[in-house]
């Protein structure tokens, strides 16, 4: 596990990038659009299965895309490491994870990793929140607690983001800390 920060380099008011990838809880091929279509908002996340960063704040993280999906904002993941070197992440065991968890959001696998690559994602867990007209409002970090720290896991940054946006507020990129977790595992060949 390589402690990697979030790279930050999208800049609010970037489109949203689109993508078609698997979705391995209906098992189809799904863009992104068609799940966020008609929402107040969306989160794209970088996550894994295996993951530490991801396991810490996992129980606040599925509270967070329960209360906020209420509010109409709609939540997808993606997994974008090499499963070969790290088969904990893969798309049997992606779907397992979110079956038993109860999470009906869809988890997108980018075998690929070229959807990491025009996000720019770097880490995992990593945020991206953008407004109903599928520009960037901000992205970074949870919140400030990590494996490694005493913090409570809140979910207070990416909380703080959803509900500005949900008001129709502005984020500053000063008010945007970078998250901080488990590299991308990417492929070498």
């Amino acid at each position: 596990m390589a402690r990697t920060y979030s790279t930050m380099s999208y800049s609010a008011g970037e489109d949203l990038i689109d993508f078609t990838l698997l979705d391995v809880i209906s098992g189809k091929e799904r863009s992104l659009s068609s799940y966020i279509e008609g929402s107040r908002g969306s989160v794209v996340m970088f996550i894994c299965n295996h993951c530490p960063y991801v396991k810490h704040i996992w129980s606040e993280l599925l509270v967070v895309i329960q209360e906020y999906q209420a509010k109409g904002i709609s939540f997808v993941a993606i997994n974008s490491n090499d499963v070969e070197n790290y088969p904990e992440d893969s798309p049997l065991h992606m779907k397992a994870l979110f079956t038993e968890s109860g999470l009906v959001i869809p988890y997108f696998f980018d075998e690929t990793q070229e959807v990491a690559k025009k996000y720019d994602a770097a880490c995992t867990p990593d945020f991206y929140l953008f407004s109903k007209e599928r520009k960037l409002f901000s992205c970074g970090r949870f919140d400030e607690s990590n494996p490694k720290n005493n913090e409570k896991v809140t979910g207070k940054d990416l909380r703080s983001c959803l509900d500005k946006i949900l008001k129709g507020e502005k984020v500053l990129k000063e008010d945007q800390p970078p998250s901080i977790g488990c590299n991308i595992k990417w492929k070498t060949s």
